[in-house]
């Protein structure tokens, strides 16, 4: 009290003044103690939120939508900044390219920075097909639509034998309306070319950074690798995402998708032979990448032939490297197919891995039984 009354001047033993101070500055039990908001007079401002990010309610972890929201949802509500989303690819890679595509068009509606990466697809061709966003107010109605239009007379029946699948919660399939975090897309459409030029997007094809005189060095790492790492560590630096050169505008977020890693086109033999030469490349590769992401804001997805790769022990050491891990499994080719069980599912999606950020345990997803289908214009997740 006596320091308040000292700010009051000569007149600082008036009990007016007195209590006009106490009145000021006394906080009440429900009242916070700490620093006012950002304002005009407040020394302290609060940070910028980044558009299509938010914080997570579990650890506070800053986290981006995937593009798909049903695979939001399976990963505690996004992908988090800083991690590697790693997806096993289907065995005829039809669906794989799906969830690379609405990572990736997430981060043009958002504003965000992108990196693409391919060594069989040219980056510009891969913008151009990338699914078109329901952003309009017809947005439901398209969804339910799609919905109708693939309901069969055997899904209206009910089965008593599975009466308790009936009271299991259901996964978001359709739009939101109170919901601004994540975007749902046609894959029907083609995204508008006014917002692929209005983006902000860097490619890397490995063809053309393929030289004819190749130097030998003393690294493990393969040329199609190491020239990719020196390609995304000086976006990182150049352009700010990792701190060191501030960004001149508002903070932004790099988006990183790599297709087809692991694959011979990017010079590796993991998936020629068991016992290969390069067995490190692809590890060695995930180290550092998993470095780059974790001191820069950037958030990455990939995409690795697993069917494909003989020697189970690079599958196990590939998955550790990575934070979150999803396979695809597509009923093409496999019994499945015809079996009425599955006769409404175009395969099944296996969460098998959750990233352990800021947590003294892991999470472990508690649904096991995860199906997709892609109707007309919707990939969907259903339990």
């Amino acid at each position: 009290m006596a320091a308040a009354a000292t700010s009051c001047g000569p007149r600082a033993g008036a009990p007016g003044c007195v209590v006009a101070a106490a009145g000021k500055d006394s906080v009440t039990s429900f009242q916070r103690r700490g620093p006012r908001a950002s304002g005009p007079d407040g020394g302290c401002r609060r940070l910028a939120s980044i558009a299509g990010t938010r914080p997570s309610v579990r650890n506070g972890q800053l986290l981006v939508s995937t593009g798909l929201p049903a695979l939001d949802q399976l990963l505690g509500g996004g992908l988090a900044v800083g991690t590697l989303l790693l997806i096993e690819e289907d065995k005829y890679n039809i669906y794989s390219p799906l969830l690379f595509k609405y990572f990736l068009a997430e981060g043009i509606i958002n504003g965000h920075t992108l990196l693409v990466a391919s060594a069989k697809e040219d980056p510009a061709e891969i913008l151009q097909e990338l699914p078109a966003p329901l952003l309009n107010d017809n947005c439901k109605k398209e969804v339910d639509e799609d919905v109708c239009s693939h309901k069969t007379p055997e899904s209206n029946i009910k089965m008593k034998i599975a009466w308790r699948y009936q009271l299991l919660p259901k996964m978001e399939v359709g739009p939101i309306s109170s919901s601004i975090f994540g975007h749902y897309y046609d894959a029907s459409k083609r995204i508008p070319q006014e917002l692929i030029e209005a983006s902000k997007w860097h490619g890397f094809f490995l063809p053309e950074k393929i030289s004819s005189t190749l130097s030998v060095e003393s690294c493990s790492l393969t040329h199609g690798y190491r020239s990719l790492l020196h390609f995304i560590q000086n976006i990182i630096c150049e352009e700010g995402f990792d701190g060191s050169n501030p960004q001149k505008k508002e903070k932004n977020v790099l988006r990183i998708g790599i297709q087809n890693l692991g694959s011979p086109l990017w010079g590796d033999d993991i998936c020629c032979t068991e016992n290969c030469n390069n067995s490190q490349s692809l590890t060695k590769f995930l180290y550092v990448l998993r470095g780059l992401l974790r001191t820069s804001l950037s958030a990455c997805i990939i995409t690795v032939p697993t069917h494909l790769i003989q020697n189970k022990a690079v599958i196990a050491r590939v998955t550790n490297l990575s934070d979150t891990v999803v396979g695809l499994e597509s009923f093409i080719g496999s019994e499945r197919e015809t079996n009425p069980l599955y006769q409404e599912y175009h395969g099944l999606i296996h969460v098998r891995q959750i990233p352990r950020l800021n947590n003294l345990i892991g999470d472990v997803s508690d649904v096991k039984d995860l199906a997709f289908k892609l109707r007309r214009k919707l990939f969907t997740i259903e339990k």
